[in-house]
């Protein structure tokens, strides 16, 4: 159903925001009822509805029809929202326990109405101020070893899989990942955003022919590879996190690509707090080594009871698969490695560091590490390797 049957659309306001949610009925009759926009993202407007009785909430997210973080100079489809939902409804019929619950979509509003998640915490905040989340890695091993097994043509096969394909194609939104990861941060670029003392380490990376060549590589992986339902921001500010649950939310990127690029985002998020803060190194190689073994041993067990594919029984094939996820998502993680550090969209990771010593130092790092990755990826093809790395760069 549409609240605006013939209508065009229109950005939403805190009023009409609260009016959306009162004539939902989703939350209790009597209820009392108070909004506040709480967006603060790249692309969106997200509203907080709140009752005040049940202390219950809503979430309303409405797709702007341009990049927030630029301005209406940067236009974009309010299409995506419908990406958005349909990739939540996906993931949550797959593991209901990872991903909020959607009640409600409008396609002209370009509005989705979820689970509140209040109750929870960004993970890149979270972890910034000291928390440790124990099952995230866990978690996120599993999420991403049923979603990207149960959207791929071993589970679903390929007839339903090219209609998938068809149904997520997504072309603005990977635009942005074309542009912004596998090709701005390696030119002189008017998005790139870097402090001045980086300089000397960007215009050398910027020089570097042999880099280029292996991001073009990655890049044409991801331009052509269409091997599961990807995420496609699977950053750590794109999950809620406590002690004990972890929701994965705003899948607006979400197309049918490789694998190895939300593996990767993973495994560069979290480097991201070693990068920034090395005592907590023991911590995050934990996290590191419990989600891709985690994934591995998920996978394993579907690749080997739900898979239709006719070689499946093979582990050579397998061991195939499971060597080009890794090889695939270490260069993907030092593609995002970069961009975070000298591109448009930073993480605060890095831009908190307090000390400018501290922030540089942390800055060159992590161009350091993201050049090793891309360029020594067939090398660093096992997960001793990518931990040495990440140790050592």
């Amino acid at each position: 159903m549409s609240l605006l049957k013939n209508q065009t659309y229109q950005p939403l306001t805190e009023a009409s925001a609260l009016a959306l949610a009162k004539s939902l009925n989703i939350l209790p009759e009597n209820a009392e009822l108070t909004c506040t926009e709480i967006g603060d993202g790249n692309l969106n407007l997200v509203f907080h509805i709140i009752d005040n009785k049940q202390r219950k909430g809503l979430i309303i997210k409405q797709a702007l029809p341009y990049a927030k973080v630029v301005g209406e100079s940067w236009p974009l489809t309010v299409k995506r929202a419908k990406i958005e939902a349909d990739a939540l409804k996906v993931f949550g019929h797959i593991t209901p326990d990872f991903v909020p619950e959607v009640y409600y979509t409008d396609d002209v509003l370009a509005i989705t109405v979820m689970e509140d998640l209040s109750h929870l915490s960004i993970a890149r905040t979270g972890f910034i101020n000291g928390e440790t989340y124990p099952l995230i890695s866990k978690h996120l091993g599993e999420f991403l070893a049923k979603t990207l097994f149960y959207t791929s043509d071993y589970a679903i096969g390929p007839s339903l899989k090219k209609e998938q394909v068809q149904r997520f194609i997504n072309p603005e939104l990977c635009k942005i990942t074309e542009d912004l990861i596998f090709t701005d941060p390696f030119f002189d670029a008017e998005t790139n955003d870097f402090e001045e003392s980086l300089r000397p380490a960007v215009e050398k990376l910027w020089q570097d022919q042999d880099l280029k060549f292996h991001v073009t590589v990655l890049k044409k992986s991801f331009l052509s590879e269409a091997e599961v339902l990807l995420h496609g921001d699977l950053h750590t500010g794109s999950i809620f996190a406590c002690e004990s649950q972890t929701k994965v939310i705003d899948p607006e990127f979400a197309f049918y690509g490789p694998a190895g690029f939300d593996i990767g985002q993973v495994f560069a998020n979290l480097a991201f707090q070693l990068i920034a803060n090395q005592e907590k190194e023991t911590l995050i190689i934990q996290h590191i080594e419990t989600f891709w073994n985690i994934f591995k041993e998920q996978y394993t067990r579907l690749w080997k009871t739900e898979n239709k594919e006719e070689f499946a029984g093979t582990n050579t094939f397998l061991n195939f698969i499971l060597s080009k996820y890794f090889e695939d998502a270490v260069g993907f993680a030092g593609c995002e490695l970069i961009r975070r550090t000298i591109g448009l969209a930073h993480v605060a990771d890095l831009d908190q560091i307090p000390n400018q010593q501290s922030r540089l130092t942390a800055k060159q790092k992590s161009l350091e590490l993201g050049k090793v990755l891309i360029k020594k990826r067939t090398e660093i093809n096992t997960l001793e390797k990518l931990v040495e790395a990440v140790r050592n760069n």
